[in-house]
């Protein structure tokens, strides 16, 4: 398949995990790549691999949580030709396997700042080079803990429930101009984020899951290289479920 031949794919939290996997997938459909981490040696390692393929690709360091960092990431991306594709999979999981009551304010809001205002700038920044070329495809990830929350996530559950009400209202916004807004909410993904996580906090959260298993990475980019193709014309504002039954909603 050759789905994004001419197109640009920018991936935010494209280092590893969900990010490089779908990076690995678009590019392999044709995709140019930029890979936007805040680690700058894991996005040149990642852009690398992708190079080493044959595969078009190019990295910047990005703080997706200060819009400096997106407004000059973005500028660039312009100046290159632009985009038609944009994955935010930039994100932290915050304080886990604590109650809130022992959460201090800080990790709160940095949670907040990197998952919910990071968002929020990529789609702002994104529509910016969308809205001339009347196309695009923006998808967030969010999570099942927005829908549900998780227990011992309270920040982390707090700042994904407002991605996806970013997504709802955004994709209502701009339904008529050729862009669509989508979100993925995952159960439990095995990632270099989920095996850094308290091992009660990942057992809490698979024992939830009907299928009794965690969801593999080429399962995420395959959904989510359809719901960023051109395919996916009649879909907007939605948050597409990927947690083997635990949301069926």
């Amino acid at each position: 398949m050759n789905r994004f031949a001419n197109q640009t794919a920018v991936i935010t939290g494209g280092g590893n995990g969900i990010g490089f996997a779908v990076a690995q997938k678009l590019a392999g459909e044709g995709a140019k790549i930029w890979i936007l981490d805040w680690d700058a040696s894991l996005a040149r390692k990642a852009a690398e691999s992708l190079r080493a393929k044959k595969y078009n690709a190019d990295y910047i360091s990005v703080d997706v949580s200060k819009e400096a960092d997106v407004k000059a990431a973005f500028d660039r991306i312009k100046n290159d030709g632009g985009c038609s594709v944009v994955l935010n999979s930039a994100g932290i999981v915050g304080p886990n396997g604590i109650k809130t009551a022992e959460v201090e304010l800080e990790a709160f809001e940095k949670t907040c700042q990197v998952n919910l205002t990071g968002s929020f700038l990529i789609i702002k920044y994104a529509l910016h080079l969308m809205l001339p070329q009347k196309y695009g495809r923006i998808l967030l990830m969010a999570s099942i803990a927005g829908k549900e929350g998780n227990a011992g996530m309270s920040s982390y559950s707090a700042s994904k429930a407002g991605v996806i009400g970013l997504v709802k209202s955004v994709g209502k916004e701009y339904a008529e101009s050729g862009i669509t807004i989508n979100a993925i909410a995952p159960a439990t993904i095995m990632t270099p984020m989920v095996e850094k996580m308290e091992s009660d906090q990942i057992k809490y959260m698979t024992d939830k899951i009907p299928m009794k298993r965690c969801g593999q990475l080429e399962e995420i980019a395959n959904l989510a290289a359809w719901i960023v193709s051109k395919e996916s014309s009649f879909n907007t504002g939605f948050t597409f479920d990927m947690t083997g039954g635990r949301a069926v909603y």
